[in-house]
């Protein structure tokens, strides 16, 4: 209730004072209605809940009590420290790099190994079905056409494209593995899978958005912090809501995948 509270807040405080634009590129300035932002990621969630899909199953884990609760107030931590950090050097390379590298990568691999025997919460599914598998195309390919076809879709950029079509892969390519596999690794597989054991489905989905949204004030704020916060939160923190529903109801890495490596990719395309 505290973070829908904060969303809804955010967007009637920017409301109030006009300033309903959300960037959604950290590559330039312009700008996009919050509204345009919010109808695809509402519409996905709501065929997510509407397309079935068998509940994840667990299987038992020596990650459990004590370590579990370790691992989940260790990784929240790292998350705010990144913010943070990331605020506080400007939100330029090579800091940008090296912070996410370290804090979301780094630090949690040494604490699993550091606590095993113990392992990371366990997301398989058993005797999921075909129809099971692709179901999560339906609000992904969705959201997909909502948020880059038709009225709603993001324009492209006045930045010029990157000429050679090598470097534009080598671009796609990295960006890929250091935001969406980084990112929806940290933030959903790890931090979201083990606040959803603590707290339950939706407050983790909740607390792992806003968290994941908080980050992106370092790349894209403009000076006043809670302007700033106000912004992520109606922008990203909307969006989050849409991936972590998303790998809480499938518990497949390749819907949130492909929904956060087109918001990165595709500013780049569309130019071209």
């Amino acid at each position: 209730m505290v973070g829908v509270a904060l969303v809804a807040a955010s967007a009637l405080w920017l409301l109030w004072t006009g300033d309903t634009g959300v960037r959604y590129s950290a590559d330039h300035g312009e700008t996009v209605p919050m509204w345009a932002r919010w109808i695809p990621a509402l519409a996905g969630i709501a065929l997510v809940r509407l397309v079935p899909a068998k509940a994840p199953t667990s299987a038992p884990s020596a990650t459990s009590g004590r370590a579990l609760r370790i691992q989940a107030g260790t990784l929240m931590v790292l998350a705010l420290v990144f913010a943070v950090s990331l605020r506080s050097a400007g939100g330029g390379e090579p800091a940008h790099t090296l912070f996410k590298l370290s804090m979301l990568l780094g630090v949690p691999v040494a604490m699993f190994w550091v606590m095993r025997p113990g392992r990371p919460i366990p997301v398989a599914r058993d005797g999921t079905t075909p129809w099971q598998r692709v179901a999560p195309a339906i609000p992904v390919g969705t959201w997909l056409l909502l948020s880059y076809c038709g009225p709603l879709a993001i324009p492209p950029g006045d930045d010029a494209p990157i000429d050679s079509l090598g470097m534009l892969l080598a671009t796609i390519a990295v960006g890929f593995l250091l935001n969406a596999l980084l990112e929806e690794v940290f933030y959903r597989r790890w931090l979201q899978s083990r606040w959803e054991v603590l707290l339950g489905r939706l407050p983790a989905i909740v607390l792992t958005s806003a968290l994941w949204a908080s980050w992106h004030i370092g790349i894209q704020g403009t000076g006043a912090l809670h302007v700033d916060l106000a912004h992520v939160f109606v922008n990203q923190g909307v969006l989050g809501l849409f991936l972590g529903y998303l790998w809480s109801k499938y518990r497949a890495m390749w819907p949130i995948l492909v929904v956060h490596g087109a918001v990165n990719a595709l500013p780049l395309l569309l130019p071209a």
